[in-house]
């Protein structure tokens, strides 16, 4: 486990985490502001852009996961993707450490990546959507506790299974080595987990999630399990 931490820890220096963080800032704060957008211009039109904030939250939470899908299939394409296209992780496989760790590890910092900042994304922008309500009343129901705690419950589970999920495009980009394979499968899976009708998403059926991530769990462990005898030289 020691070890597992320490590839990862070696891996976001490598990759230089930090530019990402940054992006993905950049990336919150442009949520908010199509969230204040489509709030504001609905008013203005008097029309209705959010019943209550369950359905806000439901909506941010869609915008949050459809960014950082794709967010995770760029990280995949970076981490571990563009290594086998360019022979590089035959460097990586000379040193005296195990195949699945390196490659573990690699994965690891895409799901927890994808999984802490999906939360701060939602935290952010909700928060900012709350601020904007004050003052704009977009809502006129006051946001209570009950509501809070069982939307902050939804995100945590919600941003649980899209780290898991967000493996499913590392299938497609491991196929031919190609980056943007990964980036456009992604894209499909957002098509497909990112409707958002009047607040009912797929998501909403607990067993779309679930089913998901397990198969992103799946994929990830099919590109590790004959690691050991793929030959990266072909």
């Amino acid at each position: 486990m020691a070890l597992l931490l320490k590839l990862m820890k070696l891996e976001m220096r490598k990759f230089r985490i930090g530019s990402y963080i940054r992006a993905a800032m950049i990336a919150n704060i442009v949520i908010l502001g199509l969230i204040c957008l489509i709030s504001l211009t609905e008013e203005i039109k008097e029309g209705v852009s959010f019943t209550d904030y369950s359905m806000a939250f439901s909506v941010i939470d869609t915008f949050v996961r459809g960014t950082y899908i794709v967010f995770a299939s760029v990280l995949i394409s970076r981490l571990v993707i563009d290594e086998f296209r360019n022979k590089s992780i035959t460097v990586l496989f000379m040193y005296p450490i195990n195949r699945k760790k390196l490659i573990a590890a690699k994965l690891l910092v895409v799901v927890l990546f994808t999984l802490v900042a999906d939360i701060a994304a939602n935290l952010f922008v909700g928060f900012g959507f709350y601020i904007l309500n004050l003052f704009a009343s977009v809502i006129p129901e006051p946001l209570t506790w009950s509501v809070a705690a069982k939307s902050l419950l939804t995100v945590v589970m919600s941003a649980l299974a899209t780290s898991f999920l967000s493996l499913i495009p590392l299938y497609f980009g491991m196929r031919k080595h190609s980056g943007a394979a990964t980036i456009v499968s992604s894209l499909i899976v957002v098509a497909l987990v990112c409707q958002n009708v009047d607040g009912f998403t797929l998501y909403s059926v607990i067993a779309v999630p679930i089913g998901l991530a397990l198969l992103g769990a799946a994929v990830a462990y099919m590109a590790i399990r004959n690691i050991e005898h793929v030959d990266v030289l072909r």
